[in-house]
């Protein structure tokens, strides 16, 4: 049997050093070609564990040529070790790496012998802790064993061997600095080693105080480098003065290290001999002295005027505060032990407070509040663990420019910074005028956190300065915080506005023609409740739990009880104007309406004369930019906002105009408070109550920023207590509102695309992705939005995409269009109807061909261009169970904007969504049209997804971005025009499995 013969490989081997302290490793073969870094290192590192034997490894291209990356700590065990590669490999090293080879031999030499230490000159120089050898470089040139990977080569003589070895040493120093780095930016016992030392002396990472270590082994010793021989530690201590003196004393003690508990007094006015010591600390006197001109040098006032050389025994007050602030805090900076009263440490972690009681009446029975702006009655007190200073007692030290008190046999201290956030909190009061209801809410509701800052900066230049050097500039107490002491009435208003449920109910209003359900009836005394305080409120019931007949509820108790003299005003989307008139009519009938709408509308004189003689006028959302100054000649008795999503813009012209008019109280009803962002919601709750959540860039800054960008779950926190007393949401799903309406059970159905269709999928996004890097961000944003357009559109049908006009035929174009019908028909021999809402209006009509022709049978379509007239002409024959059968109509077909919201289309037991709204709430609000009061029937929801597409993907993430809106209102959606070119491309790309092929 014959042997195998493995065959050498021949290498030229060589690597360069980097600043980075790395080494780049590469080789050539016998042909002179560079060998890839995958191919090298299972050659070079077969024994080297360091690269688990040359499997885990790091390579990058240096100047074009293929390298492995080795680490400084890597390196040195590499080349100190040319065992490390196959012994098939032949090498032939470069000059350089031999003498990088030496220069691993020398530094290991000097690791293993423990013959190196931090460079103490140069660490007091520069910004890094650096390191260097113990033995002089001639050690190293009569040391042979450096040179035992250096083998002679023809020609060498005893110059260019120490040639060699000068090149060797060139590397040593910056090689070893590049170790150590690489340790203490680890995670390893020698990192936690120093980061230890750091902490013990913060000093020594200082810049400032560097030349106070007198020697080298005063530093060695700090940082642990060198045993301390010294059998103690030499320490201050401060004593408070004793019964009514005024001297503050500091001695000096010596600290026993084998007894730490032992402090022994040392003198300054006898000699060491004739002191009560052990006699192991006599040889030691020199290192109390040492200490004692360090103490002098970092803190130069602690040096006795009157005694040269010696240390300050007796302080006055202002001196112990000093000593207790920033002279004690920058000697234990530098490791020496300071012995401070026992109270001092406590007090420090006590949290200063601003105690305020407030002692405001308003909102008792018989008074009112008119809104957030109203003044409160208060007393302030500031407050430190259990002393309490009142607002004189504090003026009177403030004014004495005392910062170390003594008051009730406690020592108090009021430092600079303390005071001047003292003074500024009441400065701010004054520009305020005082503490406002809306102040002593928002503390209440997040705990003392209300920003009473949120006006113009407060002046305080002539403040005394704050040293910045100064440790003390930071403050004792850097958090001020208040503190609420609410009397029983106003405790429990606050109570009520956090809990409905402590709201007094009131019955129906004795005009309303219908009943009301418990959970109405506690929103309609909700309502009211917040009107007798002065406060806006935001409806935010789920679409179907019937805020319409809530607030007709409040409007007729408002007239029945407090005998309104000004109309209310009710502002909505045109599409739902006629369905407010008939549901006012029918459950209000005493209300007088004027409908100010269409091209008749009166102006100027006519609209107030007009406006003067009704209870309500009712208005679109358009009208009240373009007809403005007629609305603002009336201060309405109410303005509410119905679907006022429509404001969620704050910068749009009729939500400007809408906030500029005048009313005695304001209602907002919504299903979706915030559809996407919570500016959105700051924009509904602004209008409600005006100012209350601050300015719109303070609530971006506040609560927006850490939301949207790390769903900050504090901030979350907050917005949800702040809008809790505004905003009452209420759904349909919760066993509280008991509305005993039958399930609704939602579906998707996955369909996928034509060969025809995917081709055209295809064309669409390369087109795209050819165009998106080269335009502008704006035309950028509108080229996704164009495509997502051109995509859902795809998705339906290629018709709508290519232009096509005409009878749509059944050529298999569209398998959405297939399975509609499929179910459509199955549902229509059962004898259901049902709803269909797409967002196109083209492809409403195709829809409307196709399904006629295939059915034969009438199809309803509501879209934007049908008339009012004609609008409640197919809801009657789509609800109306009373017409004729051959009025009746099965299949209503809506575009999702004119048929979303606003519609009672209780007929409906299936709702088939044939294009997705990439906004769950959205959605939500079209299906609500069939599962909502008057339901007797099982709702079917059927959500189509086309497969493989971009449908598919959003339908995903729609099911997985539910978080923010539904911490805070409900709701959610995703903003793809934000996406970065690679997100994109992982959203749009189709996947191909999906596609019908033509077979099928």
């Amino acid at each position: 049997m014959s042997q195998l013969q493995m065959q050498t490989v021949q290498l030229e081997v060589n690597a360069v050093w980097q600043p980075s302290g790395r080494f780049f490793l590469y080789a050539k073969n016998r042909h002179s070609n560079y060998i890839p870094a995958d191919q090298l290192a299972p050659l070079l590192f077969t024994w080297d564990p360091y690269s688990y034997y040359g499997t885990m490894h790091e390579s990058a291209a240096h100047n074009g040529i293929p390298c492995i990356i080795l680490s400084p700590r890597h390196a040195l065990e590499y080349f100190s070790n040319p065992t490390a590669r196959n012994h098939h490999v032949s090498v032939m090293e470069h000059e350089n790496l031999r003498a990088l080879r030496s220069a691993a031999k020398i530094i290991k030499h000097a690791l293993q012998q423990g013959n190196f230490a931090p460079d103490f000159e140069i660490w007091k120089t520069a910004d890094t802790l650096q390191w260097k050898l113990l033995f002089p470089d001639k050690e190293v040139h009569q040391n042979p064993s450096f040179m035992e990977t250096r083998e002679l080569q023809p020609g060498d003589n005893d110059q260019s061997v120490w040639s060699h070895l000068n090149i060797a040493l060139f590397y040593v120093n910056d090689w070893l600095q590049a170790i150590f780095r690489e340790l203490l930016e680890q995670n390893n016992p020698v990192h936690d080693a120093w980061q230890q030392v750091l902490e013990t002396y913060p000093a020594l990472a200082a810049h400032t105080d560097k030349h106070l270590w007198l020697d080298e082994e005063d530093w060695l010793i700090a940082i642990g480098w060198q045993q301390n021989t010294t059998p103690f530690h030499t320490v201050l201590q401060l004593d408070e003065p004793v019964d009514d003196e005024e001297t503050w004393l500091l001695h000096i003690m010596l600290q026993d290290n084998e007894n730490p508990d032992t402090l022994i007094p040392y003198s300054q006015k006898r000699p060491l001999s004739d002191q009560p010591l052990p006699d192991s600390f006599l040889p030691f006197e020199g290192r109390i002295r040492k200490d004692m001109e360090i103490w002098m040098q970092l803190v130069p006032w602690l040096k006795d005027p009157n005694e040269d050389g010696r240390l300050l025994a007796a302080m006055t007050t202002e001196q112990a505060y000093n000593f207790l602030t920033n002279a004690s805090e920058r000697l234990i900076g530098h490791g020496y032990t300071i012995l401070l009263p026992g109270w001092w440490k406590e007090l420090k972690k006590q949290k200063p407070k601003v105690k305020m009681n407030i002692r405001s009446s308003a909102g008792a029975k018989g008074q009112s509040i008119f809104g957030l702006q109203q003044i409160m009655d208060f007393d302030w007190k500031l407050a430190l663990g259990n002393i309490e200073l009142s607002e004189k007692e504090f003026g009177k030290w403030l004014d004495e420019k005392h910062r170390l008190i003594k008051f009730q046999g406690q020592w108090i201290p009021l430092d600079a910074q303390l005071q001047k956030q003292v003074r500024n909190f009441m400065k701010q009061l004054s520009k305020k005028n005082g503490l406002t209801f809306r102040d002593v809410l928002e503390m209440h509701l997040i705990q003392g956190t209300a920003d009473l800052t949120d006006a113009s900066p407060i002046d305080d230049s002539q403040e005394p300065p704050i040293d910045d050097h100064n440790p003390e500039a930071a403050g004792l107490f850097p958090e001020l915080s208040v503190e609420l002491e609410l009397n029983q009435h106003i405790l429990a208003l606050f109570e009520q506005l956090k809990h409905i449920r402590g709201i007094p109910q009131l019955p129906a209003a004795l005009s309303f023609q219908g009943t009301l359900r418990k959970y109405q009836t506690e929103g309609v005394s909700w309502l009211l409740f917040l009107r007798s305080l002065g406060l806006g409120a935001c409806l935010a019931d789920d679409m179907g739990l019937g805020k319409t007949i809530q607030w007709i509820n409040y409007l007729l108790h408002v007239k029945d009880k407090q005998k309104q003299s000004t109309p209310t005003l009710l502002v909505c989307p045109t599409s739902v104007l006629g369905n407010w008139q008939k549901e006012i009519d029918r459950f209000a009938p005493s209300l007088t309406i004027y409908l100010h709408h269409g091209t008749n509308r009166k102006k100027g004189e006519d609209f107030l004369q007009t406006a003067q003689t009704v209870d309500v006028v009712l208005t679109s959302y358009t009208l009240t930019h373009l007809d403005e100054e007629e609305f603002r000649t009336v201060h309405w008795n109410a303005i509410c906002l119905d679907e006022a999503q429509n404001i969620k813009n704050v910068y749009t012209k009729q939500s400007a105009a809408i906030r500029r008019l005048e009313a005695d109280h304001r209602v907002a009803m919504t299903g979706t408070p915030m559809e996407n962002r919570l500016t959105e919601l700051w924009s509904i709750m602004d209008f409600v109550n005006p100012g209350y959540l601050g300015s719109l860039s303070s609530f971006q800054k506040q609560f927006v920023q850490p939301i949207e960008k790390s769903n900050d779950p504090t901030r979350i926190e907050q917005v949800k207590r702040l809008i809790q007393p505004f905003l009452l949401r209420r759904v349909k799903t919760s066993p509280d509102i008991e509305l005993d309406l039958p399930e609704k059970q939602e579906s998707k159905l996955y369909v996928s695309l034509t060969v025809e269709q995917a081709a055209m999928y295809e064309s669409i996004i390369q087109d795209m992705f050819e165009r998106l890097d080269v335009v502008s961000a704006m035309e950028r944003r509108g080229l996704i939005l164009s495509t997502l357009t051109k995509i859902k559109q795809l998705c339906n049908h290629p018709a709508l995409v290519l232009k096509e006009s005409g009878q749509i035929t059944r050529k298999n174009r569209s398998n959405k269009m297939e399975r509609l019908l499929d179910m459509v028909q199955e549902l229509r021999q059962e004898g259901d109807s049902c709803l269909i809402f797409t967002q196109f209006v083209e492809m409403g009509h195709l829809l409307v061909q196709f399904l006629e022709q295939e059915l034969q049978e009438q199809i309803l379509f509501l879209h934007g261009g049908v008339s009012k007239t004609k609008r409640d002409r197919m809801i009657a024959q789509f609800q109306d169970q009373m017409l004729p059968l051959e009025e009746r109509r099965h299949i209503f077909l809506l575009s999702l904007k004119a048929g979303g919201v606003g519609l009672n289309l209780t007929a409906a037991s299936h709702v088939f969504h044939f294009d997705r709204w990439w906004n769950p709430a959205v959605e939500n609000q079209a299906t609500d049209r069939a599962f909502r009061i008057g339901q007797t029937q099982h709702v079917q929801v059927h959500k189509f997804v086309t497969l493989g597409t971009l449908e598919e993907r959003i339908d995903e993430l729609i099911d997985k971005k539910q978080g923010m809106n539904d911490q805070i209102v409900g709701g959610g959606e995703n903003w793809i025009t934000e996406l970065s070119t690679d997100d994109l491309r992982n959203l749009f790309v189709l996947r191909k499995d999906w596609i019908q092929s033509d077979e099928g």
